[in-house]
């Protein structure tokens, strides 16, 4: 299912890259499609039931150490993460906890949709939190992109390069 996806370094062109400091965490998958990013942001943040499910686990678990839910309800937003920027080549979104900031990026350029994430944690809870998210994040990721890639909208299908 994932063989669709690639791991790829984030675009050069990504307003991520003037975010990033030294110990902050960045992947970035891509997939082939000609998608703009604000739809493939609103496919990648249209959760499918098992995403879902992960997340209200995430909120029980987090809620007693008093970290964010989701962002402001009165913002332009992707699914429950607020945009920061929205360009004809990359929406960013998400925002900052007391443990962590958190951006996800959505790139298209040269025939592919990149789907980035950047974390910068603040102290020793945003990096525990990191650990302990981090195989859901990628399988939430790539199975994003996927859905993205096999959207009709999407364009031609190709192999991911």
């Amino acid at each position: 299912m994932f063989s669709q996806t690639s791991a790829c370094p984030l675009p050069v062109s990504s307003a991520l890259h003037q975010m990033r400091t030294p110990g902050d965490f960045l992947d970035c998958y891509r997939v082939t499609s000609d998608m703009a990013p604000r739809a493939a942001a609103e496919i990648i943040t249209d959760f499918p039931g098992w995403a879902q499910l992960l997340v209200k686990l995430r909120g029980i678990v987090t809620a007693p150490f008093g970290l964010k839910q989701s962002g402001p309800e009165d913002v332009d937003s992707v699914g429950f993460f607020p945009v920061i920027s929205d360009t004809p080549t990359e929406l960013i979104a998400g925002f900052d906890d007391k443990h962590l900031n958190f951006r996800v990026s959505v790139v298209q350029t040269d025939g592919h949709v990149h789907l980035a994430t950047w974390v910068s944690p603040h102290n020793i809870g945003g990096r525990l939190y990191l650990t302990a998210i981090l195989p859901f994040h990628i399988l939430i990721a790539r199975d994003a992109l996927v859905r993205v890639q096999n959207n009709p909208a999407s364009g031609p299908t190709l192999s991911a390069t």
